[in-house]
């Protein structure tokens, strides 16, 4: 909502009172709970989140008054009310509800959650803001995602964020990277050498990082009763790669209730699955931790675990396959598809209510909603790559080159060929796999995900693209078909050019860290593997990510970080500004292949 002032000078002033009264408030609570003793004394930094709760108060006046309409600017910022009316009541009544003794806590935490909320606020829904400027929305993406990345390597290097010595900065940026990239490499075993404060950090950046701070700024301003403008609903548009701009609201409010759906049932299934193997010692606030922690991760792709050897241990648990399997496929379809199968959910059960209540309305009833063509490519391609994959594991780990252990059964197999597209769990020894199946973990790798997912990869629906082109240049036919229908040669090129620049990324990547890990002894195989495991955002490791060299963590920071974001998109940002020419030359026939 864009609300209009008497004075833009004031307005760009509280802007940057905003900005810097922030940047304190998170400076007073890293000098606060960052360090096993707060760098100032306590009393120094309450005293001074009193001073940024006054003023956050006073720049809410004073835009008040500065606002041509008021009622507009109250109905915007509605939610101010109630969070000040709490504040008041826990200032107010503290000391009569918990004594003097413990009054000052409460006052410090309701102070705190104030502060903490108003900084939520004001960065997501700053990032809409950027993101609506017309100035390159995919630009706005990335420096979001490096914003990130870098905020939460600073958190991981707070004494209080790890056990023993203090994360050095290569190994903070490679993890905030990785989980901010939902991918799951790791130079750093996550349930040891991290505390709960880092594991917090670990998660939220899964979750930021997974659905993009930007979406996240859409949702908070829809929940908080802020419409988009129409300029803020084009930006969602094109971030969130949506057909049409007036179902903006309703796509970005899916995806906030659907994250949180399927993370809840997620977390709700794998409760009782980790007191069933033996060595585990929790209560029952550790056991519900780590459920939503593997829970978010696995939604969210990560491949994120708090076991050093990721789900071997319960790789005889039926919630791994059960649970965490149907996590990894439902979070790697695609928020697009996932919108349109509930639709057409929601359009069965009406209709079947409608006709079975209202029998004369069985005439005069719209036409049933359909699949949509990138649903389809999305559900066959997936469902034929995660068939295939396993019948392939399957069969090289017993007649492979260089065969493995030859002991990997069905579920296991299942396991590897879905998590090892998108999300980087693995219920086997990944080193000791044979080299064949390592292959085909790469070929599965390079493909990814889908569209519109956290994934990684080429994507499905471009595989599926250039395969229906390869079958209609041998069909001899004049279009790329799928489903009896026509894709455009726009959309041909553009498969063409995500995966020629994935083939040059992965292997540029691979090669350099050939250069830069020659003394360690690596196969190339396994160089290759881990190169493709970081550019698909998969996180599946033979061993080698561990050991990397300060540069070798530089090149998978940026294979990362890549793979992310996607070529195409990179390449995107970088030409936002060059025009189509508006001129062809003469065509002369060659001849190819």
């Amino acid at each position: 909502m864009k609300l209009a002032y008497k004075d833009n000078r004031v307005e760009q002033v509280m802007l940057w009172v905003n900005l810097t009264a922030a940047a304190v408030v998170v400076a007073t609570f890293v000098a606060l709970f960052g360090f096993t003793e707060p760098l100032v004394s306590a009393p120094l930094l309450y005293g001074a989140q009193g001073l940024l709760l006054v003023v956050f108060i006073a720049e809410k006046v004073v835009r008040l008054n500065n606002a041509q309409h008021k009622p507009e600017f109250v109905r915007a910022h509605w939610y101010e009310i109630p969070l000040l009316a709490g504040l008041a009541v826990a200032l107010g009544g503290s000391a009569a509800w918990f004594g003097q003794a413990e009054a000052s806590a409460v006052r410090h935490l309701a102070v705190g959650i104030y502060l903490v909320l108003q900084v939520v606020f004001k960065v997501c829904r700053r990032t809409v803001d950027l993101a609506a400027t017309g100035r390159n929305p995919t630009m706005i993406l990335i420096s979001s995602f490096v914003v990130l990345i870098v905020a939460g390597a600073g958190m991981l290097m707070l004494p209080r964020a790890s056990r023993g010595e203090p994360v050095s900065f290569v190994d903070a940026l490679f993890t905030a990277t990785s989980a901010t990239c939902v991918t799951g490499l790791v130079v750093k075993d996550t349930g040891q050498d991290f505390t709960f404060m880092g594991h917090c950090v670990i998660l939220g950046l899964i979750q930021l990082g997974g659905l993009g701070i930007v979406i996240f700024g859409a949702v908070f301003a829809l929940l908080l009763g802020q419409a988009l403008s129409v300029r803020e609903s084009v930006a969602m548009q094109d971030l969130l790669s949506a057909q049409t701009v007036g179902r903006i609201g309703n796509m970005i409010a899916f995806i906030f209730f659907g994250t949180l759906l399927f993370e809840v049932l997620g977390a709700v299934g794998l409760y009782a699955m980790w007191d069933d193997v033996e060595g585990w010692s929790g209560g029952m606030g550790k056991q519900w931790f780590y459920s939503v922690f593997h829970s978010v991760s696995a939604f969210c792709n990560a491949g994120f675990g708090l076991f050093g050897d990721s789900f071997v241990r319960y790789s005889r648990c039926w919630s791994v396959y059960a649970v965490v399997c149907p996590l990894i496929i439902f979070g790697g379809l695609g928020w697009g598809v996932l919108y349109n199968l509930s639709n057409i959910a929601a359009d069965r059960v009406s209709r079947f209510f409608k006709k079975l209540c209202f029998k004369e309305c069985r005439f005069s009833m719209e036409v049933p909603k359909r699949l949509r063509l990138q649903t389809k490519i999305v559900l066959w391609v997936s469902g034929i790559l995660i068939v295939c994959g396993t019948a392939a594991i399957l069969f090289m780990e017993r007649y492979g080159n260089n065969c493995g252990s030859g002991r990997l059964d069905l579920p296991g197999a299942f396991f590897q060929s879905v998590t090892s597209r998108t999300a980087g769990f693995n219920t086997v020894d990944i080193a000791a796999m044979s080299d064949s199946s390592k292959t085909v973990l790469i070929l599965l790798m390079f493909v990814g995900g889908s569209p519109g997912s956290t994934s990684g990869g080429i994507k499905t629906v471009t595989l599926a693209v250039i395969v229906a082109a390869v079958i209609a240049a041998l069909r001899k036919r004049g279009e790329v078909e799928l489903f009896k229908r026509s894709i455009r040669v726009v959309v041909v090129g553009r498969a063409i050019t995500v995966t020629a620049l994935f083939v040059v990324v992965l292997f540029s990547a691979a090669l350099a860290l050939s250069v830069t890990e020659r003394g360690s002894g690596f196969a190339m195989l396994d160089i290759l593997f881990e190169t493709a495991s970081a550019l698909g955002t998969v996180g599946l490791t033979t061993g080698v990510t561990p050991v990397l060299t300060s540069a070798g963590k530089w090149i998978i920071i940026a294979a990362m970080l890549i793979g992310r974001l996607g070529p195409l998109t990179l390449m995107a940002a970088l030409t936002f500004n060059l025009k189509p020419v508006r001129y062809s030359y003469p065509d002369e026939a060659i001849v190819v292949g």
